[in-house]
């Protein structure tokens, strides 16, 4: 391969493509299952030709013995999947919204496949993790991802050992702040199944005869998606600026925001 490219450089590409590809193989939408293989393999690759120039100084030279070669590339290869991953944790807050949302109108029994979790989950869950996937793409969210691509060089430099402790860390407090939001989004309808559930009861104590349960199955339905749906707007945007102001620090190599 000299007359095209040195050891070195190849040794540099390889690398980069070690740690691009780890990232897009956990992102969410473009790392999806349902995304071919080649695709993904293909994208990586380009996005690796295309960062050589701007990150190849940054990198460490070529190791004189194979174990320490297999060690560079597995260190990029963890570091990818840890980026991807925290990436694609905050993603989860729509899931928890769903599953809020199917279980205030009385739909959690209606399962469907959910491609993005590769798992059967509920059929408004599901709704809202592909929603989230236009909303990234719609809003030229993933542009921030390959502008984080290369911050993540400055986040994580490679002559750096791992900040294993900083990762955990913030793959906790994502976690927490995922399911949090999750809550938030789902708040209009918590507060209409707690109002509507006290008014049922209040009725069913007032009229016992009345066959509350009857009545009150298909309202649950009807008025709970209503306000689902209504709220359906907001719920997004929130959603899509919460994850934006993630996707920056990524974007900006923020190494001190992980402490």
């Amino acid at each position: 391969m000299e007359p095209y490219a040195t050891a070195d450089q190849v040794w540099a590409g390889g690398l980069i493509f070690a740690r691009i590809g780890a990232i897009l193989l956990s992102l969410p939408g473009i790392g999806e299952s349902y995304v071919p293989a080649r695709i993904r393999l293909a994208l990586a690759l380009v996005v690796s030709l295309a960062l050589w120039p701007v990150i190849g100084g940054a990198l460490p030279a070529l190791p004189d013995t194979l174990g320490s070669m297999v060690g560079w590339i597995l260190r990029e290869v963890i570091t990818g999947l840890a980026i991807g991953a925290l990436l694609r944790m905050f993603t989860s807050a729509l899931a928890v919204a769903g599953e809020i949302v199917s279980l205030q109108t009385t739909l959690s029994f209606a399962q469907t496949t959910n491609p993005l979790q590769a798992a059967p989950g509920t059929t408004i869950a599901a709704f809202l993790m592909l929603l989230g996937t236009v909303l990234i793409f719609a809003t030229n969210t993933h542009h921030l991802f390959i502008a984080g691509l290369v911050g993540s060089y400055t986040l994580v430099s490679p002559g750096q050992p791992l900040i294993a402790g900083d990762f955990t860390e913030m793959a906790i407090r994502t976690v927490g702040d995922s399911f949090m939001l999750g809550v938030q989004l789902s708040a209009p309808v918590i507060v209409f199944a707690l109002i509507f559930n006290l008014a049922s009861g209040l009725v069913g104590r007032v009229m016992p005869q009345f066959q509350i349960f009857f009545a009150a199955a298909p309202l649950s339905v009807i008025l709970g998606l209503s306000i689902f749906a209504l709220s359906l707007g907001v719920l997004g945007t929130v959603f899509i600026d919460r994850y934006r102001a993630m996707a920056r620090v990524f974007a900006a190599g923020a190494g001190g925001s992980l402490g």
